[in-house]
């Protein structure tokens, strides 16, 4: 494929924007090449500024769950943006929209709305601090929770891409307070709250690691979380900006029966549109401003927009009893036919998949943590994600992101990936 104009374009953005991008992955720094300018999407496909048409598995990082331009939530953003696309005052469909979510997701009473993913882990752990008067936290190797300065400690992702998990501008006195675990060590967990008794506010998780690959929790690993936290009076914190109403309509906490004491929400939950959320108990969230001492804001929370789009998601995710099932299904489907391509081709790699996320990674090893799943064979994902590329597929340009699966992809669709695996691989 050319991509004549998309280098022309990064060019330009270089002139203007640090490294050309607005967020570090997107630079193709770990892959090499130049990044591919999108100038539309629909259903499974994207569409670059050369008319390359892109099968698409990484679905705007997760939040495309019935695919590009959905109509109900195109046309709901239209008919919102008529009215107006921000008041700085409550609106009605804000209501509309937590009512929803608090009906989907086990354990909670409250939600309150906020910008990104950032900001909702952010706010959650100052909430969690507020709540328990305490001060440390601990979090996972190689799980992110955005860019606040307590979770650039080992992050994952862009973080891991670059090589530098420890952020530059992260005070010593910020890092002290974030205590690191290994994902998956139930026993380190333990160690880390023996060693800081009465100390520690939360401990905050991906329930299913999206951000060194998709790492699922081993059988028990939740529900051990989840007996330390309340043995020792601390808080569990799910970020679910990734599997919030993707791996099922309650997220993780539904799927895997674990309750958890505030969970964050992000992607799926806007449509689309910039949005996060965080969201528990009304013990918890009556701490938050103005009801309480905690104080958390912001002038764009409960945009219109972004609540008449994620309203629109949430409602068709919530009325079709199918979606996680055919997603699943279709992951699976995947799943069985690029292990046997590369199996075939007696490539050594491991594959990961829960519900609707899977990922490869090229270790034949078990991939249970960060340490693991630095262990892959870098350059073969470089020279694997170029041919993908080249075979008119886009996955992510980092071997430490999880690929999302739409239900607007088909069987014809997955077949043609299968195909592409098989004659990639034969270089690889």
């Amino acid at each position: 494929m050319i991509y004549q104009r998309s280098s022309a374009l990064f060019a330009e953005a270089e002139q203007v924007i640090p490294g050309g991008v607005n967020s570090p992955v997107r630079a193709f720094k770990s892959v090499g090449g130049t990044p591919i300018f999108i100038n539309q999407a629909k259903g499974a496909y994207l569409y670059d500024e050369d008319g390359n048409r892109l099968l698409d598995y990484i679905n705007s990082w997760g939040p495309m769950i019935l695919g590009h331009a959905y109509p109900p939530v195109v046309q709901a953003v239209i008919e919102k943006a008529k009215k107006g696309t921000s008041f700085g005052t409550p609106t009605e469909i804000e209501t509309e929209i937590a009512s929803l979510a608090v009906s989907m997701v086990p354990n909670i009473d409250k939600i309150r709305f906020v910008n990104s993913g950032t900001e909702a882990c952010m706010s959650a752990v100052r909430l969690a601090r507020g709540f328990t008067k305490k001060e440390k936290i601990i979090k996972f190797a190689g799980c992110y929770h955005g860019h606040s300065d307590s979770f650039l400690i080992q992050a994952g992702s862009g973080a891991v891409t670059f090589g530098t998990p420890n952020s530059p501008g992260v005070t010593q006195g910020t890092a002290k307070d974030t205590l690191l675990a290994r994902y998956n060590d139930i026993a380190h967990v333990t160690e880390l709250i023996e060693a800081n008794k009465d100390e520690i506010a939360c401990i905050i998780i991906e329930p299913v690691a999206g951000n060194m690959g998709c790492i699922p929790p081993k059988a028990g690993f939740l529900q051990d979380l989840r007996d330390l936290c309340t043995a020792h009076n601390i808080l569990l914190i799910f970020d679910e900006v990734m599997t919030g109403f993707r791996l099922a309509r309650g997220g993780a906490q539904e799927l895997y029966e674990i309750a958890a004491d505030i969970v964050c929400f992000g992607k799926v939950i806007g449509g689309g549109l910039p949005v996060g959320a965080f969201a528990a108990r009304n013990e918890i969230m009556n701490h938050l401003a103005p009801l309480g001492p905690v104080y958390q804001a912001g002038t764009l929370s409960g945009n219109p927009l972004a609540m008449a789009a994620g309203l629109a998601m949430l409602t068709a995710l919530n009325e079709d009893q199918e979606i996680f099932k055919r997603l699943e299904e279709k992951t699976l489907y995947l799943h069985k036919g690029i292990a046997k391509a590369l199996q075939d081709h007696k490539i050594a790699h491991t594959i990961n998949r829960k519900g609707s996320m899977i990922s490869v990674h090229f270790d034949e090893n078990e991939v249970v943590d960060f340490e693991t799943a630095a262990k892959g064979n870098n350059a073969r994902f470089k020279a694997f994600f170029h041919g993908m590329l080249n075979a008119g597929i886009y996955i992510a340009p980092s071997a430490f992101e999880t690929w999302f699966i739409s239900d607007a992809l088909n069987y014809q669709d997955l077949d043609f990936t299968i195909a592409a695996v098989n004659k990639v691989a034969e270089t690889l």
